[in-house]
């Protein structure tokens, strides 16, 4: 196992999260809805945009082997939160992407976005729905 970050709480619901490899730091806060002032991403909104940018990396990589790149590609990402207990319910990614491939290779990428790491680390109980808009 590799140690990958460290997360400091700053005080008033805030996190500062630093990324070990690299130096780069991101900061966490407490929702609106959950006593917060909603000034940062919050932990459930990081959890819903890794989902994006998981999908967004693994199509990348399977683009970049068949010799092509997806640039201008863009991933909006909805997210829904239940009560009972607290915890996402629902992902919502809807991915805007260049047609610089065939319609059999963005079936292939799109599959690949499904099944993200990350997509797979999730709670089946989780809906996860992925939509893909291809120019």
């Amino acid at each position: 196992m590799a140690l990958i970050s460290k997360v400091q709480y700053v005080g008033a619901l805030r996190n500062e999260a630093e990324h070990l490899g690299s130096g780069n730091k991101i900061l966490s806060d407490a929702p609106l809805d959950n006593n917060g002032k909603g000034e940062a991403f919050s932990p459930t909104d990081l959890v819903a945009t890794a989902l994006g940018a998981c999908a967004l990396t693994v199509m990348g990589i399977r683009a970049r082997a068949e010799g092509f790149d997806l640039e201008e590609t863009s991933v909006s990402v909805e997210k829904e939160m239940a009560s009972n207990p607290r915890r996402i319910a629902a992902i919502k990614l809807h991915f805007k992407l260049k047609a610089n491939c065939s319609s059999k290779m963005q079936k292939v990428l799109e599959g690949i976005g499904r099944n993200c790491p990350v997509a797979k680390s999730l709670s089946p109980e989780l809906n996860q729905e992925l939509h893909f808009e291809w120019h």
